[in-house]
């Protein structure tokens, strides 16, 4: 789960929060049809027939086309893709709307490393809302998805490499500005709206039809790709948001699915602040326990959750000011800490679990560099500039989410977790803040009530999640099972969110479940121990 506030969650993969943190520069490019490996290209010439390699022949299906073509243009090169079949695919924007415009997706197929693939791709839904697929697929090909299948990457409506884009960077700009500002004051609300209803106001401006982008359209979209490539059955893997689009995708088109496996899962029925503010407490709780449990850490850092509560009290009532130089740059950054600011950072923090007692104990102790410098390297980094279609972030959380969760039952959820924390904090829940005034503005119709159905039945789901999730909490996979008569739930302890990125073992088990998804192979999680926590002088 991502959002356009915060340095990584959710809206970025957790490899892109990571190098975010460490402030790491790269350039923007665009990837046009690349060459192909000999043996690639031997697979993907072979035939135009019906044993012909998925994605090498043009076919229209219905309202959608798939056309092939130049590989979709990415932030940096991706040699993941050197060999891919790649091309568009073209279909209606608002499906209710016959005749009306159309839009265009980028696809990359990424062939199996064996010469006799599977049958049966594996399709690989980015997290966000808001991330592109096809950026992502270093991820997936590092971690073996396509040692025995291909592997299909689409970018979502709205998303970097679509046509059109829903990306306005001024809010990215804005993102970048308002580390110098008090996380949760009403001015910064003010400004904060502005920057949502300037990014809605331009795109509306070039004829988008706002209403069209969420999960109900996305699913479909994915479903007319599966037809226009000919495709019998498929395998989807889903990451953070990609999990919420895969469990509406398991409701609306279940037909198509032999198997899904669900990383960092996010459920429709529950989407909302409450939950957020849910998983925010587990995964924080993980991390102090395992501190707790370690010698040196405990002895250096005791009750690690009462100094975290104690400091997000006493930044609420007096935030702290401070400067910072970021890694490639000697230009000083001013950066203000209160208390819903800690919290955001802490969230995002899981990630680089080993550092945060001890920067949780220099802040206490009047060095708030380290942590400063963390939270303006998430906003300032050049991966989180002009990246994210915040008009998918928007699409789905206005007409999903804010219309079936009350400003009540959001600011319970933060009472009922954290009670000690200050009301205003309490009121903005982490990832999500202002996410109610900035819905009034983006002005989209709630989606139909049955987006917040449960997703039952019995198609084989692998249900992962990472012990210190504090962005969509490990308590998601059990929920989602109950219903779901084939799911294996497995979280991996010590982890953040996306267990697939930070995780050998998490990449073992989801690879052999789609061998076999009623046996995967967990046996790997005896051996896992926790990190070794940082200790300071």
């Amino acid at each position: 789960m991502t959002r356009h506030r915060e340095p990584g969650r959710r809206r970025r993969t957790v490899r892109r929060l990571r190098a975010a943190s460490a402030g790491m520069a790269t350039g923007l490019l665009v990837t046009g049809l690349l060459v192909a490996p000999a043996q690639a290209r031997s697979r993907a010439d072979a035939s135009t027939g019906p044993d012909a390699p998925i994605g090498t022949a043009a076919r229209t299906v219905g309202d959608a086309r798939f056309e092939p073509g130049p590989c979709p243009k990415t932030p940096e090169p991706v040699k993941e893709l050197r060999g891919a079949r790649c091309g568009t695919l073209t279909v209606p924007e608002n499906r209710a709307e016959p005749g009306g415009r159309t839009i265009r997706l980028g696809v990359a197929i990424v062939p199996a490393a064996t010469d006799e693939p599977k049958p049966d791709p594996i399709v690989w839904l980015a997290g966000g809302p808001g991330d592109d697929a096809v950026g992502e697929a270093k991820m997936a090909i590092d971690g073996g998805l396509n040692r025995d299948r291909d592997v299909i990457f689409m970018s979502q409506r709205g998303t970097y490499s679509a046509d059109p884009t829903l990306l306005c960077p001024n809010i990215d700009e804005f993102n970048a500005r308002s580390v110098g500002l008090v996380y949760d004051a009403p001015s910064t609300e003010r400004l904060h709206v502005e920057a949502t209803k300037a990014c809605r106001d331009q795109l509306a401006a070039r004829g988008i039809d706002l209403a069209a982008y969420n999960d109900t359209e996305s699913a479909a979209d994915y479903e007319d790709l599966r037809t226009a490539l000919g495709v019998k059955q498929w395998n989807l893997y889903g990451i953070s948001y990609g999990t919420h689009l895969a469990l509406v995708s398991m409701r609306l088109h279940p037909e198509g699915l032999r198997s899904v496996g669900m990383d960092g899962i996010l459920p429709p029925s529950r989407g909302g602040s409450a939950a957020t503010w849910s998983s925010a407490r587990q995964g924080f709780d993980g991390l102090f326990k395992a501190c707790a449990e370690q010698p040196a850490c405990n002895e250096r850092y005791p009750n690690l959750s009462a100094t975290f509560d104690k400091l997000v009290r006493d930044l609420e009532a007096k935030p702290v000011t401070t400067t910072v130089t970021l890694p490639g740059s000697d230009k000083p950054v001013k950066v203000v800490l209160d208390g819903g600011a800690l919290v955001n950072w802490m969230t995002s923090a899981t990630h680089v679990a080993p550092q945060v007692p001890r920067a949780l104990d220099e802040l206490a102790h009047g060095k708030p560099q380290r942590i400063a410098r963390q939270w303006a390297g998430g906003k300032l980094s050049p991966q989180a500039m002009g990246r994210m279609a915040h008009g998918l972030v928007y699409g789905v959380f206005c007409s999903e989410w804010t219309p079936y969760e009350s400003q009540a039952q959001a600011l319970k959820g933060g009472q009922d977790t954290f009670p000690s924390f200050p009301r205003t904090v309490q009121a903005q829940a982490p990832q999500l803040t202002f996410l109610r005034p900035d819905c009034a503005v983006w002005n989209v119709p709630a989606a139909p009530p049955s987006i917040r159905d449960v997703t039952r039945g019995d198609i084989p789901t692998l249900a992962l999640s990472g012990g210190f999730d504090s962005q969509t909490g490990a308590d998601n996979g059990p929920y989602v099972a109950r219903t779901l008569s084939k799911a294996k739930v497995v979280t991996v302890p010590y982890e953040p969110h996306v267990v697939f990125a930070t995780s050998k073992c998490a990449q073992e088990i989801a690879v052999s479940f789609f061998d076999d998804p009623a046996a995967p192979k967990t046996g790997c999680l005896n051996g896992l121990k926790p990190p070794q926590f940082e200790i300071g002088p």
